[in-house]
């Protein structure tokens, strides 16, 4: 078997354990960060708190300033886009982001 793949599913009529269906472990890492919307430029500044200052060039119309946030985190941390995901804040500058590892 490989490494952080283990085979198992129940079956709860029997109390058996079988092996079936593959899954991975996966594990999150919470973020706090504060967006700065219509900036300059795009840059990730980290404050001495351990949070990160994230200033932006969109506007947070729409959802945009969400999309580039996730955008330029996942190249910061240089992870694809779909393994980051805004868990609290979507329409706030202060927000929690969510990077998924999978293992």
């Amino acid at each position: 078997m490989m490494k952080g793949v283990t085979n198992v599913s129940w079956s709860l009529q029997r109390g058996e354990l079988t092996l079936a269906t593959p899954f991975r472990f996966s594990f999150m890492k919470r973020i706090e960060l504060t967006v700065v919307p219509r900036s300059s430029r795009n840059e990730i500044i980290e404050q001495p708190d351990g949070s990160l200052k994230v200033k932006l060039t969109s506007a947070p119309v729409d959802g945009e300033a969400n999309k580039k946030l996730i955008e330029v985190m996942s190249g910061y941390f240089g992870i694809g886009k779909s393994r980051i995901r805004i868990a609290r804040g979507e329409r706030s500058r202060k927000k929690v982001i969510e990077i998924v590892e999978t293992h």
